[in-house]
């Protein structure tokens, strides 16, 4: 059974509130993950203390990087079902976790950093993990 929408709303103002684009069907996760240019960033937000303590706040500083993805979304495990299962199915090779972090590069993983990643570390590190990853995923070619 899913959360109540109302204790969601502010865990997932934090996240859009920066500009990530939420999912919350499987049809939207369809059409993002069809956009297979460029860099994709997906984020499984979650009710837990270390998605409000470590996740969200890493992806906030993450993105205030210059060199970011080309898109980013997120799906809400626990409320959005429907669309956190069919974004999971984008990185099946990965045991299922909330909160994780799913780096695509022309539709290939390139990153992923999930729970137990998140759990045991503060925000700034897992932000610094994020930013050399969009480095060196994201940056544009020079020839």
């Amino acid at each position: 059974m899913p959360y109540d929408p109302a204790l969601v709303e502010p865990m997932r103002n934090e996240l859009t509130g920066l500009g990530v684009q939420e999912l919350l069907t499987s049809g939207e996760v369809d059409e993002f993950m069809s956009q297979q240019d460029g860099t994709s960033f997906l984020i499984v937000n979650s009710v837990c203390g270390c998605a409000a303590g470590q996740a969200r706040p890493s992806v906030g500083l993450a993105l205030e990087s210059a060199v970011k993805p080309t898109r980013v979304a997120t799906v809400f495990a626990g409320q959005d079902l429907e669309a956190t299962a069919k974004a999971r199915g984008y990185f099946a090779e990965f045991p299922p976790s909330s909160p994780s972090m799913v780096l695509f590069k022309d539709g290939e993983i390139v990153h992923f950093v999930p729970r137990h990643r998140i759990e045991s570390r503060d925000a700034a590190s897992i932000a610094e993990e994020l930013k050399q990853a969009f480095e060196k995923f994201c940056a544009p070619v020079t020839n």
